[in-house]
């Protein structure tokens, strides 16, 4: 496969004028005001605005407070070329707002003892016994042995010394191109040159990666990367279930996420928002949904970057985590789990200052951060923002979740464009939400 990450891939096709018809002619959707008074009149002005300027064709959120019914803010359609209104069932490329999910189904293994956070991965796949780290990872592989063994605890933070096809650079990843360590999707015509080389099972996919050298010795430093894609290879093993069964029946259906995919069915397939890119000033297409790359199986389930889910569907994902561990009378971990999980899991001497480029993961605030199990975590408050222990992620087409222990607040974003950072949602969401609650 070429040296380019998928969505690069995906920019170069439009920007050579694969949809170039479309970029010229793609109708502008008309704003879609609410019916009735929003009880959240300000965050409803700005989504309004971001539809009639043409920033995004839709948008919808999700906003929760204790137990009350969260309350949704919607505005525009799920496409362009679209009728339907993007709504709390819409369905969205959540990207890495997976990686959350994955995290919390090692949590339960966890909690069940199946699992500890400072074992070792080659416990249970003994392909990872004998890892090696770059020596001169700019210029070439060559490598020595890794000072310690890659920990769950590693896989869980960012911190195992793994790359990533989105952020590695150099020799390495050409290694991740040639062996096909792409875990995630982009449209059809990338889907068609990874699936030439993409292995086609977890289990695979977890032995090739530990051919593969790593970029600094497991526990020394942050870097994003196929932790939670491994990890679903290590929620298989452990449990004896396939990992996408797992996630359906120990989160999914207890918490009654009806709308959370790794394929979406043919029947879900009109709620599927189109995904899009913008080349130059123009908003283009990328992911049509009505031929979408996510209405088809992917290679294996990525836990890292796979799924699809609605506002309404990953606002009970938070409700859960928020009331701590169980929603609905239903637990699907204990309270001590989810605040393990939500708490800073760095290992010794490790720090998490943000990330952004295109990733969607939480950017430089200022204030000291954490990383916790597949999310990042506040160390202190921040003014006028998060409080002490708020823990969340986002996705690269610019969805944002995050759950506030301490205001007892949650809130998860939804849109489809790339890159993530195109539009200041997450500056301009937060300051919105403060002047509707000054109300």
């Amino acid at each position: 496969m070429k040296q380019a990450t998928m969505i690069t891939m995906a920019a170069a096709l439009l920007a050579t004028g694969a949809w170039a018809g479309q970029a010229e002619h793609a109708p502008r959707p008309t704003p879609q005001p609410s019916v009735r008074a929003s009880p959240l009149p300000t965050t409803q002005a700005l989504f309004d605005a971001y539809v009639r300027d043409g920033k995004m064709p839709g948008i919808t959120a999700a906003f929760g407070v204790g137990d009350a019914a969260p309350v949704f803010v919607s505005a525009g359609r799920i496409a362009d070329d679209s009728t339907v209104a993007a709504g709390p069932d819409t369905l969205w490329r959540i990207y890495s707002m997976t990686k959350p999910v994955t995290a919390m189904a090692a949590m339960i293994l966890v909690e069940e003892g199946k699992l500890r956070l400072d074992q070792p991965v080659s416990d249970i796949l003994p392909a990872f016994r004998t890892m090696r780290v770059l020596t001169d990872p700019a210029n070439s592989l060559a490598s020595r042995p890794a000072a310690r063994p890659i920990t769950i605890r590693h896989l869980l933070t960012h911190t195992a010394g793994l790359g990533y096809n989105i952020v590695t650079k150099g020799p390495l990843l050409g290694e991740y191109e040639r062996l096909g360590i792409l875990p995630g999707a982009a449209n059809e015509a990338v889907e068609v040159q990874a699936r030439r080389v993409r292995p086609t099972s977890l289990q695979a996919f977890a032995d090739r990666v530990a051919t593969l050298p790593l970029i600094a010795d497991p526990g020394t430093r942050w870097s994003y990367s196929i932790g939670l894609d491994l990890m679903g290879a290590v929620i298989e093993r452990v449990s004896g279930h396939p990992f996408e069964r797992f996630l359906r029946t120990r989160l999914f259906a207890p918490l009654k996420m009806n709308s959370t995919y790794f394929a979406v069915p043919a029947a879900e397939a009109g709620r599927l928002a189109t995904n899009y890119a913008f080349v130059g000033a123009n908003r283009v297409p990328l992911d049509p949904a009505r031929g979408s790359v996510f209405l088809r199986p992917p290679s294996f389930p990525y836990g890292g970057a796979g799924l699809v889910s609605s506002a309404r569907d990953y606002d009970r994902f938070l409700h859960m985590l928020a009331n701590g561990g169980q929603l609905d009378g239903v637990r699907v971990m204990k309270a001590e789990t989810a605040r393990l999980a939500m708490s800073n899991l760095l290992p010794p001497g490790v720090t998490f200052q943000g990330i952004g480029g295109g990733t969607g993961g939480t950017q430089g605030s200022g204030a000291p951060m954490g990383y916790g199990a597949g999310g990042s975590v506040y160390l202190a408050d921040r003014a006028g923002g998060p409080s002490r222990g708020t823990y969340g992620w986002g996705g690269a087409a610019g969805t944002i979740a995050y759950v506030d222990p301490v205001r007892q607040t949650r809130g998860t974003i939804m849109v489809n464009y790339f890159p993530a950072e195109r539009w200041l949602l997450r500056q301009e969401v937060p300051a919105a939400l403060l002047r509707d609650l000054a109300r």
